[in-house]
């Protein structure tokens, strides 16, 4: 992966800063900031449609969303045909997310993770393969 398409409200701004800050110097990868470029109150389903119509746009590209909790960016996503958004808040989710669910967006909340803890995440989804075969055959239900 060397694209990644990132994007929160301001709820999620900081910890977007921060996730942007590490995959560019630290991953080399390019990563498009989607916005919110600051701490101004802005509505997160507008942050998930910018970003999601890009993904399906370039669906070789990966993204990252943020908001308070995660929780709302994540709805907003998921309702996008094609998109597999998965909030994620631990090791065994960052996983389970690429591993069984092909996840192309990771969800976090900015006031609920902590930066390092978002980067290990991170980490682990980037580096896990998707298994496929009855995975798969799920995966293909969720647009129906």
């Amino acid at each position: 992966m060397n694209h990644i398409l990132i994007g929160s409200d301001h709820g999620g701004f900081k910890l977007k800063q921060g996730i942007i800050d590490y995959l560019s110097t630290k991953k080399n990868i390019t990563v498009n900031d989607v916005g919110t470029h600051n701490t101004d109150s802005v509505d997160y389903p507008d942050i998930a449609n910018s970003l999601c119509t890009q993904l399906q746009k370039n669906n070789t590209y990966l993204g990252i969303l943020c908001c308070g909790t995660g929780i709302g960016i994540s709805i907003r996503a998921n309702r996008f045909k094609g998109i597999r958004a998965a909030l994620v808040y631990d090791q065994f989710t960052a996983n389970m997310a690429k591993a069984h669910n092909n996840a192309n967006i990771l969800c976090f909340g900015g006031r609920t993770t902590l930066l390092e803890d978002a980067i290990d995440y991170i980490d682990i989804w980037l580096e896990t393969a998707f298994e496929g075969d009855r995975h798969l055959r799920r995966l293909d239900k969720l647009d129906l």
